[in-house]
C-alpha cells in the first residue's frame, strides 16, 4: 500500500483559480510540499471564478457560440447527477468507479472510470480540440481521479464520507454529467459528445506515473511560450513539472492581453489585497525590483513597501497569468502573456501539437517528462 505524506501549504498562487473557496490540501509524494487539489487541475474555465467566460477558444472557422469560449465550470454544475455517457457495449458489472461525494446531499454515489472521464473532459477542453489532444486531457483526468483514489484509501478524509472525492468543482476537477453537457453544447451535442467518448475509450485505461505513482497532472490554457516550474510557482521542486518550450500558445488567441488601470483603480487593488501596504504619492513608483524567471513568470516585485509574488499581483489585479509587464505614463498598463499557472500540459500546446500529427503519447511526454503511461489499478 503507498504511503501518502501531509503537509498544510497554501500557495497564494492557485487561489486566483478559485479565490472564493478554500484551498483543498492533499499530500505531494517526493517533495516536502502539500498539493493544491484544485487548481493544479483545471484550465482556465475555472479561472477567477465559476463563471461562463467568454474568450476564444481558438482562431479557426467555427463560429459557434461554444467555440468562442473558454471552457469553464458553471455555477449549475454543482448537482451531482448520476452520468450515462457510457458506450452500450459495456458490461456495467465490470465497470472500474469512483466514488463522489454529491455536495448537496451528502450521498455519496457511484460513476464509472469512463463516465467520469468523458465529463471532466467535457468539462476541461473545448470539444473543437483534435481528437489526440482530448486523448492527452483524458489521460490527466483519469490521473487526477486515480491519485484522489489512491490518496482517499491511505488517508481518507471525513469529510467525504467515504467517497475519494466531491463534486465541489471549486476543490476538485470538474467534470458535466450528461445533462450539463447538453446544455453546454446544444445544437452540438451528438457530435461532440461522440467525439470525446471514441477518444477516452481509446485512452481510459491509461494514466501517467512518476515511480509508479499517480502524478500530479497540472494543466493550463496556454504558457507564456515556455512552460513553468511548479517549484517556481508553487514553492515544491516535482520532477516531471519542470519548464518546457511551448512556442505554440504565442499564437493563441488572447495570448497576449493589455489592461488599462487608473492610479487609483491599482492603489485600490492593493491595498485590499495587501494589509499592509504603503504607497507613496509617486504611482510611478509603486512597482520596482522585478524578477523573473526563464519562462518570462514574475517570481518577485516590490509593490510600495512590500515585496510579493507575481501571482500575488495577479491575483490583486486580476491579470491572466503572472507573466506581466507593468507600465505606468498617467495611468497603467499591464501587459500579460498566456493564461494559468503555466505548471505542466498547455491545453493550447496541446491542441496544436496534435494539428501537426502528434500522438497524445508524444504530447504527454513533453509536457510530463520523466513519466511513463500505465494501466491503472
Amino acid at each position: 500500500m503507498k504511503s501518502y505524506i501531509s503537509a498544510a501549504v497554501i500557495f497564494a498562487a492557485l487561489l486566483v483559480t478559485v479565490p472564493a473557496a478554500p484551498l483543498a490540501v492533499s499530500e505531494l509524494r517526493h517533495t516536502s510540499a502539500a498539493e493544491p487539489t484544485a487548481a493544479v487541475y483545471k484550465s482556465e474555465n475555472s479561472e477567477k471564478e465559476t463563471k461562463k467566460q467568454t474568450e476564444a477558444q481558438e482562431p479557426s472557422e467555427n463560429s459557434k457560440k461554444e467555440n468562442e469560449k473558454l471552457p469553464y465550470v458553471a455555477n449549475w454544475a454543482k448537482t451531482l447527477e448520476l452520468i450515462y455517457f457510457d458506450r452500450e457495449d459495456r458490461a456495467s458489472d465490470d465497470q472500474e468507479s469512483f466514488k463522489v461525494l454529491d455536495i448537496t446531499t451528502g450521498k455519496v454515489e457511484e460513476i464509472s472510470v469512463f463516465d467520469y472521464v468523458v465529463g471532466a473532459v467535457c468539462a476541461e477542453m473545448p470539444a473543437t480540440f483534435e481528437p489526440e489532444a482530448l486523448k492527452a486531457q483524458a489521460v490527466a483526468a483519469h490521473t487526477y481521479a486515480q491519485r484522489q483514489k489512491e490518496k482517499a484509501l491511505t488517508s481518507p478524509d471525513k469529510e467525504l464520507n467515504g467517497a475519494y472525492f466531491s463534486n465541489d468543482s471549486s476543490k476538485y476537477q470538474a467534470y458535466f454529467t450528461e445533462n450539463q453537457a447538453k446544455q453546454y453544447y446544444g445544437d452540438n451535442y451528438e457530435q461532440y459528445i461522440e467525439k470525446i467518448k471514441n477518444a477516452v475509450s481509446d485512452v481510459e485505461s491509461e494514466i501517467l506515473v512518476y515511480e509508479d505513482e499517480p502524478i500530479i497532472a497540472a494543466f493550463h490554457s496556454m504558457s507564456s511560450g515556455t512552460t513553468e516550474s511548479a517549484e517556481n510557482v508553487w514553492g515544491s521542486k516535482v520532477e516531471y513539472l519542470i519548464p518546457v518550450e511551448s512556442d505554440y500558445d504565442t499564437e493563441a488567441p488572447k495570448y497576449m492581453e493589455e489592461y488599462e488601470y487608473t492610479a487609483d483603480e491599482v492603489k485600490e487593488r492593493l491595498e485590499n489585497a495587501f494589509d499592509d501596504i504603503k504607497l507613496g504619492d509617486k504611482p510611478e513608483e509603486w512597482f520596482s525590483d522585478v524578477s523573473k524567471s526563464k519562462s518570462n513568470t514574475v517570481l518577485e516585485i516590490k509593490a510600495g513597501n512590500l515585496t510579493v509574488t507575481g501571482q500575488e499581483i495577479r491575483a490583486a489585479l486580476s491579470l491572466r497569468s503572472a507573466s506581466f509587464d507593468i507600465e505606468y505614463d498617467d495611468g497603467f498598463k499591464i501587459t500579460t502573456r498566456g493564461y494559468g499557472h503555466c505548471v505542466g500540459m498547455s491545453q493550447y500546446g496541446a491542441n496544436a501539437m496534435a494539428k501537426e500529427g502528434k500522438t497524445y503519447k508524444e504530447i504527454l511526454e513533453h509536457y510530463y517528462p520523466n513519466t511513463e503511461l500505465k494501466t491503472a489499478d
